[in-house]
């Protein structure tokens, strides 16, 4: 007879207790253990070796072989941009991002392209299959004969059913939605647990690699924003996608965080429209297109999303405070990235921000990351507690050290191009011996050593500061 008992998994990183604890002494969070029932039932041992290929015998490196198999093309650009060219065979790929940002719609839109020339299996565990339809009839805006004929839609969160409908048709192209309400009927704990996503995603890793057919999972991520689920998810896929964006803003950004056939960091830019994701091939040139010239507190910075250069407006206030204490406050850039440029504002240039509230901003939702944008985050502050704009022509490129001294970022020369490209004619720069290409010669580079002299070429004069006066 079977043995039971009853052990606690933490929901965040995956612990197992032997008993309850209201914290979790490994991740730190709070009410996250989950009571799991346990089976100890042996399993009877499968009469073929399991392997992602069917066969387990160790061969020399140089009989392998290498030759690269096709990607199967994908006609939404920006997300085979993202992906690294297209689809690969037999990967599995785990799509997360917030609720309502656009997830099922995005994949909705990639299934009904793919499934013209491929054969699609959509499978739901959170909305009927007549709400998909009623979805995709709104994103083509046609009848049931614009319908590929070879996209099947089921819901069911039953793992072993799913797998059954898989043999039956025999899609080449999976997408299951989402992971958290798929479950394995073995396992005793309800869906979205750790033990479920874990086994769920393991057994969708063994169909992809041994048949060949390319499966999407969604997943729902945590109020903190990373993937719910324990960790070990991201690591049983083969790539990690983010779709990322403000619900009020009409561009989304699917980020590749994790990608084994291509490069990681990768964006994709999408607007959200009522005909669904819109690709946006140019987003410099929209990220700007309602940019205020010539205002006091606003500068161009260039920053790298993965091999792609975006050029981003970032706006900056100053006001007096209010009240005893300035706040900072920062939308879009790292909060402590604030604090070190305003310290350095304040004890190398000369400004007097003690007393002055700031507020950072980056147009279009964006998110920046890298220390690039900081020369363009200062002149943004500087300009506006001045009062005096940044040249409309201008980009400023530059990271900022505690001296007040410039440093030169990672791939300079495709930063300029872009900036050339979209008609500027200056860029401020730090002064660095140049290596590898030179710069292009369509854009006048004025090379700066120190943060003063890059906000007085920023700002056409040659003056020392001459702050405002504050009460």
């Amino acid at each position: 007879m079977a043995k039971t008992h009853t052990r606690y998994v933490c929901q965040e990183c995956g612990r197992v207790s032997a008993s309850y604890m209201g914290k979790c002494p490994q991740c730190g969070a709070f009410n996250s253990m989950v009571e799991e029932v346990v089976h100890d039932e042996p399993v009877a041992k499968p009469t073929a070796v399991r392997g992602l290929t069917g066969r387990s015998q160790p061969r020399p490196i140089g009989e392998v072989s290498g030759d690269a198999e096709d990607r199967v093309h994908l006609p939404i650009g920006e997300f085979a941009r993202v992906l690294g060219g297209g689809i690969v065979p037999g990967s599995i790929v785990l799509v997360g991002g917030d609720p309502g940002i656009g997830k099922s719609t995005l994949m909705l839109q990639m299934t009904m392209e793919m499934g013209k020339r491929q054969r699609v299996l959509y499978v739901s565990g959170e909305e009927s299959e007549r709400q998909i339809k009623m979805r995709a009839s709104r994103l083509t805006g046609a009848g049931t004969g614009a319908m590929p004929e070879t996209l099947f839609l089921v819901t069911e969160t039953n793992l072993e059913v799913i797998l059954n409908h898989v043999r039956e048709i025999k899609p080449d192209l999976l997408v299951v939605d989402s992971i958290q309400t798929t479950y394995v009927s073995e396992l005793d704990s309800s869906a979205g647990s750790v033990s479920q996503v874990r086994e769920c995603s393991s057994q969708l890793r063994e169909l992809a690699k041994s048949s060949g057919i390319t499966v999407f999972v969604i997943g729902h991520v945590t109020k903190e924003g990373a993937i719910a689920g324990p960790r070990v998810l991201e690591h049983i896929v083969d790539t990690v996608l983010y779709l990322e964006g403000d619900r009020f803003q009409a561009y989304r950004l699917l980020r590749s965080v994790k990608n084994r056939f291509g490069a990681t960091s990768e964006v994709g830019v999408f607007e959200m429209r009522e005909g669904g994701m819109i690709e946006v091939t140019n987003p410099s040139e929209a990220f700007l297109a309602e940019r205020m010239v010539n205002a006091a507190g606003s500068a161009i910075a260039v920053t790298m999303e993965g091999t792609r250069p975006l050029l981003v407006e970032i706006q900056g206030l100053t006001s007096p405070t209010q009240f005893g204490n300035a706040r900072r406050t920062a939308n879009g850039v790292d909060f402590n990235r604030l604090l070190l440029i305003t310290a350095v504002l304040t004890r190398r240039v000369g400004l007097k921000l003690a007393e002055q509230d700031i507020f950072v901003n980056v147009v279009g939702g964006i998110q920046i990351d890298e220390p690039a944008a900081d020369l363009a985050v200062a002149a943004a502050i500087a300009s506006s507690w001045r009062d005096v704009p940044v040249r409309a022509d201008a980009v400023l490129i530059g990271e900022i050290g505690l001296a007040g001294e410039l440093r030169m970022p990672g791939q300079m020369v495709a930063r300029l191009r872009e900036a050339q490209k979209l008609g500027f004619k200056t860029a401020i720069v730090p002064h660095a011996i140049r290596k590898g290409e030179a710069y292009p010669s369509g854009i006048e580079i004025v090379e700066v050593r120190s943060l003063d002299q890059a906000l007085n070429a920023a700002m056409k004069t040659n003056e020392p500061p001459k702050g405002r006066k504050v009460a």
